[in-house]
């Protein structure tokens, strides 16, 4: 019995490919990338930064580093925290700056909502500013704004969301029973 089962079985394919695009094989071979990256830590003074993405590929002198996918939480000393959210972020460490880019989502834990499609932030503190209009929603109605800017107002003081150029606020007040 145990002769004709090897008599009577069939060839293996051992042809089999690997489930992956041709495309996708050249783009994970041509340099060096991180998948799933993951960073936690503080600045100087006690903010926590946590950041997550998809990807990341290192940069060079003449380019900034990369990453595609990205959540970032930035929490203050205060407990404010700001989540942001983009398909694609730029790193430049020797310019103390993130840019974040394509489908930048800010909210924050006191519920403002915003949308942009470029936001710059400073990689060592909790500040940063959009590079063009915003949308948005808050507790307090909706808004559009020209540029948008958060950060403390002095190097203690509490984070601020600061919007200016041709603001637009629709407000809603709160319904009372």
């Amino acid at each position: 019995i145990l002769a004709s089962l090897f008599l009577l079985s069939r060839g293996s394919n051992f042809k089999a490919r690997i489930p992956f695009a041709d495309s996708e094989v050249v783009e994970r071979t041509r340099g060096q990338q991180i998948t799933a990256p993951f960073y936690s830590g503080t600045n100087q003074k006690g903010e926590e930064i946590v950041v997550r993405a998809a990807l990341a590929r290192p940069g060079d002198d003449e380019t900034p580093a990369e990453a595609t996918e990205v959540n970032a939480r930035l929490t203050s000393t205060d407990g404010v925290e700001i989540v942001l959210d983009s398909e694609r972020v730029r790193v430049d460490m020797n310019a103390d700056t993130a840019t974040f880019a394509d489908g930048v989502r800010l909210t924050t834990s006191t519920g403002i909502d915003i949308r942009t499609d470029e936001l710059e932030t400073r990689v060592k503190s909790i500040s940063g500013q959009t590079t063009g209009a915003i949308t948005g929603t808050a507790p307090f109605g909706d808004l559009t704004a020209g540029r948008m800017r958060f950060g403390p107002q002095n190097d203690d003081g509490p984070l601020h969301l600061l919007f200016n150029q041709g603001v637009k606020l629709i407000y809603q007040p709160k319904k009372t029973d």
